[in-house]
């Protein structure tokens, strides 16, 4: 059973009632939020990941996305009626590791709670290096520097960086890279895959345009040009 802490910021009670008790089941400690604020309240509190209605009645669930993003790594999976694709791209690009479209089914929210826990848990022991020490990525403790700084990566694009890192030179596609970090195809996952890499440049480029890490391939996907140490 896992001990693990969950918090659902939903203002629609039977449907955080209806979540709440499918992650009991589970095992996962749950608490409610019912407002953008109660949400950056409790988010004082440690919690393995965050389940995050966009359409909330006090403050709209970007901005709690991005208060979040402002002090937490913490995987956030947003619930949300707007289906369009800029909509969720947008989401994904202040922040959000993930995100279900309502109406949901409470069974496959919780599996993608667990994939991404179980990503998060994975703890190999190693620091990766590269251009003599301009980059360097511990798995042990999610933690990426550039030029001797740490960066503030989500917890998707940590792991969107380090699958490519650790294949350095070899090309992949959008779809493969989705798929070797979520488990699963996302609807839009061309757009997916661009902002998240557009957000990890900005955060570890010198210079975003003329990226000396993360390399496109244009027709084809992008691959990691970093040497390494």
């Amino acid at each position: 059973m896992s001990n693990e802490k969950i918090l659902i910021v939903e203002d629609e009670k039977k449907i955080a009632d209806i979540v709440k008790s499918y992650l009991e089941r589970e095992g996962f400690q749950v608490t409610l939020a019912g407002t953008g604020e109660a949400a950056l309240q409790q988010i004082r509190s440690h919690f393995e990941l965050v389940i995050l209605d966009l359409m909330l009645p006090d403050i709209d669930g970007e901005d709690v996305c991005k208060a979040i993003r402002e002090t937490s790594d913490v995987p956030i999976i947003m619930l949300t009626a707007k289906s369009s694709e800029d909509e969720r791209v947008r989401g994904l690009g202040i922040g959000a590791d993930d995100y279900v479209i309502k109406p949901f089914s409470p069974r496959e929210l919780v599996a993608r709670v667990k994939a991404h826990l179980r990503r998060t848990r994975k703890d190999e022991k190693k620091v990766l290096s590269f251009n003599q020490g301009l980059l360097t990525i511990n798995t042990t403790c999610a933690e990426v520097t550039s030029a001797g700084k740490v960066v503030p990566l989500t917890t998707t694009e940590f792991r969107i960086l380090l699958f490519l890192a650790e294949r350095p030179q070899m090309v992949f596609s959008r779809l493969r890279i989705v798929n070797a970090v979520q488990g699963y195809d996302f609807e839009g996952y061309d757009r997916v895959i661009d902002a998240h890499i557009k957000n990890i440049r900005h955060k570890i480029e010198e210079n975003p345009q003329k990226p000396a890490f993360l390399k496109t391939v244009y027709g084809a996907g992008y691959k990691f040009i970093g040497v390494p140490d």
